[in-house]
């Protein structure tokens, strides 16, 4: 009876911790002056955690992004699957958020299904350099696409680029996104847009638990990194920093530690090498 009775009360105590663990949501700060990206200053990264009480989680989280993608490090699985994806051109604006510049859906532009959970795509943003590494290397720009549940979960995608060849999704919004230059907090109207074109290119992705990159830093964050670093030009690349004009050279977080996570890599199960 004593064994039973530990059991059940075990069962309520993991019932009643899973319950509590704070939702994550898709949104970010909404003031971005009362952070900044540069090293050693007041605001800079290493005292998000400070600045505000509800961002303390920046500074003492244990699940916190980006990380360094180490291959010696990641466990190889095959039976969690290719990732799903049903997206579709729908109404979407271009904003500057003063620490980078986002593309919003307006409409319902499709979703990603994890784990049998379906996470609807918000909005997509740049930064440069890269936040996440692979190996240790940083790439010149990296998108992440913003992915909710319906009970608020979130799921990013991330996408690595490095320079060569223009990206065709990029080229798509240029023009709009040069229009809100020195226009914080504006938001320009798109059109229909497809994000089926900010493409992918590779089914095999890293998977790891983390947090939102930017203040409050929140947790619970469902990451998948795609392996396949595509390119982009490097004119884009300073179009998107000169567009933002936040007078830092770059809006990419330091590598956080990776502490007692782990990272998968799924790779179809055909695959050779």
């Amino acid at each position: 009876m004593g064994r039973r009775k530990l059991l059940i009360i075990s069962t309520v105590v993991a019932v009643f911790l899973l319950r509590c663990i704070p939702r994550t949501t898709a949104e970010e700060v909404g003031d971005e002056r009362e952070f900044s990206y540069e090293s050693d200053s007041e605001h800079g990264p290493e005292n998000w955690g400070k600045i505000h009480e509800d961002w303390a989680i920046c500074n003492k989280g244990q699940m916190q992004s980006p990380l360094d993608l180490l291959d010696k490090r990641v466990q190889v699985h095959h039976h969690v699957g290719p990732l799903r994806r049903t997206y579709r051109a729908a109404l979407a604006v271009v904003k500057n958020r003063g620490h980078d510049i986002m593309v919003k859906w307006e409409e319902d532009p499709g979703a990603i299904w994890i784990n049998e959970t379906m996470y609807t795509l918000k909005q997509l943003h740049w930064h440069a350099p890269s936040e996440h590494t692979l190996n240790g290397r940083r790439y010149a720009v990296e998108m992440h696409m913003v992915h909710e549940s319906a009970d608020q979960k979130v799921a990013v995608v991330g996408i690595l680029y490095k320079i060569g060849r223009p990206d065709s999704f990029l080229e798509e919004v240029e023009e709009e996104i040069m229009k809100i230059g020195d226009l914080t907090g504006e938001e320009e109207v798109l059109g229909m847009v497809n994000p089926r074109h900010a493409k992918w290119g590779s089914r095999k992705y890293y998977r790891y638990l983390g947090s939102l990159t930017v203040p409050p830093c929140t947790e619970g964050v469902v990451w998948t990194i795609i392996k396949k670093v595509r390119t982009v030009s490097r004119k884009q690349v300073d179009r998107l920093r000169e567009a933002v004009h936040d007078d830092f050279e770059m809006n990419a977080r330091p590598i956080q530690e990776i502490n007692e996570r782990t990272v998968s890599l799924y790779r179809p199960p055909n695959f050779k090498c």
